[in-house]
């Protein structure tokens, strides 16, 4: 196995990466920098777009260009000019929430979470927003969302509150989108992981993979939520991962920059990789193709 940084750009809080099987490129967003990039590592060219406030996640869109979670709504980026439009806007949102982490299940619907910016109090919800554009509420009552993603059968959708170090398993009709029988799967504090629920995927045998922000590492759990796997990385906040590459067999770990949190009145020592997307080789796992939105 080996872990080295992608030389790509740089990140005050690297989150949401999506590999595009069609384009064989990775894409990921600077929550607070405001920035989508994008990374082609056939050519090692990189690409970034500037969008008008905090981004929590992004999706490929099917009909082209990008669909994108900022704090108040979703919005379309047109890739070719930069362009940024509503496609659905959170009526009556507390100014005090913002959209967070989102993937898109395997009928091209964006589910998406949202989070207390001050992360005090249960004020987010998950919701599914349709090809339609319709939106619509999964669940309640989450501090801070993240980690959404689906096992390999779309039985089992598996989503955290990082704001109760608590990962969730629900039932899941693919068909329908709804979301049902809330349980918990695992829960990093019980287990000692040192940190908390970030961002997640799921590879080809049903494991799902975590970022373990504040903890240095990456974990692989069973169906059953006990762990099948530790990874140990040289950043300590790390906060997504996603498999990519020609064979769905890299994983890649973006991270935050400690002099982000810094800025934010959270005192973490600087590190050099920190904010930089990272790259695990020979896991001996191959993630699921990322479907893109349909709408």
């Amino acid at each position: 196995m080996k872990i080295h940084r992608l030389v790509a750009p740089r990140c005050l809080v690297g989150e949401g990466p999506v590999w595009d099987v069609a384009q064989q490129a990775l894409y990921y967003v600077d929550i607070i920098g405001k920035k989508v990039h994008r990374h082609d590592p056939a050519t090692g060219k990189s690409t970034s777009w500037e969008v008008p406030g905090v981004i929590g996640s992004m999706a490929v869109r099917e009909s082209g260009g990008l669909l994108v979670a900022l704090a108040d709504g979703l919005y379309a980026l047109d890739t070719d000019t930069g362009q940024v439009d509503p496609l659905c806007i959170l009526e009556g949102r507390n100014p005090q929430v913002q959209f967070n982490d989102g993937k898109v299940d395997r009928r091209g619907r964006f589910v998406v979470g949202t989070t207390d910016s001050k992360v005090s109090a249960p004020l987010g919800s998950i919701y599914t927003f349709t090809p339609d554009h319709q939106l619509v509420e999964i669940n309640d009552d989450i501090i801070i969302s993240n980690g959404p993603c689906w096992s390999p059968d779309n039985k089992t959708f598996y989503f955290s509150d990082t704001g109760i170090n608590q990962i969730y398993a629900y039932d899941y009709d693919i068909e329908t989108g709804v979301a049902f029988n809330r349980r918990n799967f695992a829960n990093t504090v019980e287990l000692g992981l040192g940190g908390i629920p970030d961002g997640a995927t799921v590879d080809s045998d049903g494991l799902m993979w975590m970022a373990i922000c504040e903890g240095s590492k990456v974990v692989s759990f069973r169906p059953d939520g006990k762990i099948e796997r530790i990874i140990d990385m040289p950043i300590s906040l790390t906060a997504s991962v996603m498999f990519g590459g020609p064979d769905l067999d890299l994983l890649y770990v973006t991270t935050i920059d400690p002099l982000a949190l810094k800025a934010l009145g959270m005192d973490k020592p600087a590190e050099d990789g920190g904010g930089y997307t990272w790259v695990i080789e020979g896991l001996g796992a191959k993630g699921l193709p990322e479907p893109r939105f349909a709408g």
